[in-house]
């Protein structure tokens, strides 16, 4: 993250959405011969003229908004990613139009609003709790370095200039220059797993379908991410795409030739392979839980204005999708 000011934000974010998500929770909780102090607080939240959920997601949706105008200059300018800035900055008015629509009635929202606290959830303890950080980024350091081995690139395994510990590998070009490809936690595809992890949990659905959801798309992604961080590690430490030196020079703001590799191996072309993967697993994960295709289907209409029914223009299984936050069975959650 930028700084503690986004994670403080984050932080943030996370509790007014998961505020919503208790509010809707006992709103929505009907027992038979419910009373006491739980009876008492439901009669109260319905008391409101505008639910109270609502309230709280909206004005989650807009501290998410000012939370992803806060890392843009993270992404654009110290990062020098061009895609994550670009998507950084589109996710300002994205947040603030889903806030716009859930206040003005489109509760299906309630759904993602969930989704975005879960996934708060599962990647912030990564980033602020140093033990879990340290071990997630040492475990993708030595498998990045046992797939590296299996092309026959070995290199030496050294410490780390920002972090301080051996998630590092040192890289000598033919001219002895060396260089030094660093894991840190962005390599690890935390926060792509933290999104599954986050959408997977909002939906009420049985749990045996949640897991096998789980199963599909975290070891794919795991995966997909050690092979991108092999292709970076061997690519940038081999100097295998210096092309357009000059050009890309300019576009990132850069002046080492050495970083080209770089930039084009991870700044581009994994970037860009990782939105498309991403595609990919998200079918894979609505064939076992179509309750997802009501997130989906939001998307779709913040970006176009018009309704679909991806269940049946994708041919997907049709299982009781719950688009209001009921659920009826005893098993599911």
């Amino acid at each position: 993250m930028a700084s503690i000011y986004t994670d403080l934000l984050g932080w943030v974010v996370i509790a007014t959405f998961l505020a919503g998500a208790g509010v809707e929770y006992v709103r929505r909780r009907r027992v038979g011969g419910d009373t006491g102090a739980f009876a008492t607080l439901r009669e109260r939240l319905d008391a409101f003229e505008t639910p109270p959920e609502r309230t709280l997601a909206t004005a989650g949706w807009v501290l998410f908004a000012a939370f992803w105008l806060a890392l843009f200059p993270h992404f654009a300018f110290t990062q020098k990613s061009y895609v994550e800035g670009v998507l950084s900055l589109f996710a300002v008015p994205a947040c603030l139009y889903a806030g716009w629509l859930l206040w003005n009635g489109r509760d299906s929202l309630l759904v993602l609003s969930r989704a975005v606290a879960a996934m708060g959830i599962v990647y912030f303890p990564f980033e602020s709790i140093e033990p879990l950080k340290r071990t997630l980024i040492l475990v993708v350091t030595d498998q990045t370095g046992w797939a590296m081995a299996q092309f026959g690139y070995e290199p030496a395994l050294v410490e780390g200039p920002i972090l301080g510990y051996q998630n590092a590998y040192r890289f000598v070009t033919a001219d002895g220059h060396g260089l030094l490809f660093e894991i840190v936690l962005a390599c690890t595809g935390l926060g792509s797993m933290a999104i599954f992890a986050g959408l997977i949990a909002a939906v009420r659905a049985p749990l045996g379908r949640k897991i096998r959801a789980l199963a599909v798309s975290i070891p794919i992604i795991w995966l997909l991410n050690i092979a991108r961080t092999t292709f970076i590690g061997i690519t940038f430490g081999n100097q295998y795409l210096q092309l357009f030196v000059d050009e890309v020079l300019f576009l990132f703001g850069s002046s080492d030739p050495y970083m080209v590799s770089f930039f084009l191996s991870d700044r581009v072309i994994s970037q860009v392979l990782a939105v498309v993967a991403l595609v990919g697993v998200t079918y894979l994960v609505v064939r076992e839980l179509p309750e997802l295709v009501t997130v989906i289907e939001d998307v779709l209409y913040m970006v176009t204005k018009e309704e679909y029914d991806l269940l049946e223009s994708l041919d997907l299984p049709r299982e009781p999708v719950q688009t209001d936050g009921g659920c009826s069975d005893s098993d599911e959650l």
